[in-house]
């Protein structure tokens, strides 16, 4: 054996050893703490139905997040899904983000939570989890026009497609009437664990629970920052549901219209304002609703109360108007809120008609016209009817200065004088009668 031989022996293991560890770096290179350097981490809840109260606080939240410096946010996902055009804005603001988000679904991120979980940069998920069930609903509970769930589904497979996951299983999710071999038959939606989600690519991980998660990511639990939904912004996400939004139009209103038939101002019309009011403020907060809203309609009020006093329709068909306009500009989409607006007045029409059919018209009219009758037996005496003393002659029993008393065919009259000072013991004459008012005159003595 030559001396170069064995001179290369060491060479080559020495080269093996650095084969390897090069190896080995590459690999701790590719590790979660290696690949995740995270500095600081916000935790934000996504949690309940999608509406655009959601959308509000996170844009919110997302903002606070990248000026506290943050690069990296959780989103805890538990949700059964809701509007698709909120969940569209929200997609659209967490893909956008400058700071690495991950969405994570210990529960359910079915339907618009789906969207919003498949616009992150991660998936992480925990056994008995589950997402997908996308398919878009109305309010019957039934499928959306097939226009609908078209656009939905290629929304879904561009979400998909931002972090290189299966098309095909995105619409799966959406699309009711196609086969989709493999994944699901003709007539159902797909939705997958959290084991079947990692195996066709749409979760990224799958952990025990949220310490595990932390551990994933190289965050320490103590380091955690979390973002909160003020409570504001709870009610706000209440009030701009569609639902509570049509229900809050209807108490409104049909506060209103109780309130014509019941004596003064009561329950019914305390009610009434603070539905009004609780639609404005969790509008407002939202974000959706301004000052210019809010005096919009408390014009239409007052212009619907001055038309009380003002004869003719101008005033109140420019009140309602008013009314109109503002509670519909006040909402985050014009068409839902004429379409929430629509479903108020048809229930406050029917609720017209059956307090109409109890009380009548009359119960209505009575709040604008006095109906209460003066009887004598309470205690009214109605002024007599004096007109039958006009022309007829008297004698002052008092001086008129220019009131006295008079005396005419036995009966002591209140009178005044038409002419001047006139003294006792004067013969009179009554020129004039209105009301409980008699004009008497000195009469002329003849010759």
């Amino acid at each position: 054996m030559s001396v170069s031989r064995i001179a290369s022996r060491p060479m080559r293991l020495l080269l093996a050893f650095l084969c390897v560890a090069a190896g080995l770096a590459g690999l701790l290179a590719g590790s979660p703490a290696a690949a995740k350097p995270y500095h600081k981490a916000v935790w934000i809840p996504v949690e309940h139905e999608i509406e655009r109260g959601l959308e509000s606080f996170l844009q919110r939240a997302f903002a606070e997040a990248e000026s506290r410096g943050a690069d990296l946010i959780v989103l805890h996902i538990n949700t059964p899904g809701g509007e698709i055009n909120a969940a569209d804005s929200i997609g659209q603001l967490v893909r956008q983000s400058p700071i690495h988000v991950v969405a994570y679904i210990d529960n359910q991120a079915f339907s618009a939570g789906t969207y919003i979980a498949l616009n992150a940069n991660e998936i992480v998920m925990t056994p008995g989890s589950s997402i997908g069930a996308a398919t878009p609903i109305d309010l019957a509970g039934n499928a959306a026009d097939v226009k609908i769930v078209s656009g939905w589904a290629n929304k879904m497979e561009s979400a998909a497609k931002l972090n290189n996951r299966n098309s095909d299983v995105a619409r799966a999710m959406v699309e009711i009437d196609r086969e989709f071999p493999g994944l699901k038959p003709k007539g159902t939606v797909l939705s997958l664990d959290a084991e079947r989600a990692k195996q066709l690519g749409y979760a990224d991980q799958v952990v025990a629970n949220k310490e595990q998660l932390l551990a994933y990511l190289g965050v320490k639990a103590d380091e955690l920052e979390t973002i909160e939904p003020t409570v504001g912004e709870r009610v706000a996400r209440f009030v701009t549901s569609p639902v509570v939004m049509s229900l809050l139009l209807i108490i409104g209103l049909v506060g209103i219209v109780v309130e014509l038939f019941a004596p003064g101002f009561g329950v019914a019309g305390t009610i009434s304002l603070c539905a009004f009011g609780l639609y404005f403020f969790g509008h407002y907060v939202a974000g959706f609703a301004n000052w210019l809203h809010i005096g919009l309609f408390v014009l239409g009020i007052l212009l619907m109360i001055l038309e009380i006093f003002v004869p003719g329709a101008i005033v109140g068909a420019l009140g309602f108007v008013s009314i109109v306009t503002g509670l519909v500009m006040a909402a985050y989409d014009t068409q839902q809120g004429l379409a929430s607006l629509g479903i108020a007045v048809l229930v406050t029409v029917i609720v017209a008609f059956v307090l109409i059919k109890k009380f009548g018209i009359k119960g209505l009219v009575s709040r604008f016209v006095l109906g209460d009758v003066q009887r004598n037996e309470e205690g009214y005496v109605a002024p007599k009817d004096q007109r039958d003393l006009l022309g007829k002659a008297g004698i002052a029993l008092t001086p008129l200065r220019p009131a006295g008393v008079v005396k005419i065919e036995g009966r002591r009259i209140d009178a005044v004088s038409g002419g001047g000072f006139i003294a006792a013991g004067t013969p009179i004459a009554v020129v004039q009668v209105e009301g409980t008012r008699v004009v008497v005159q000195e009469q002329e003595q003849k010759e």
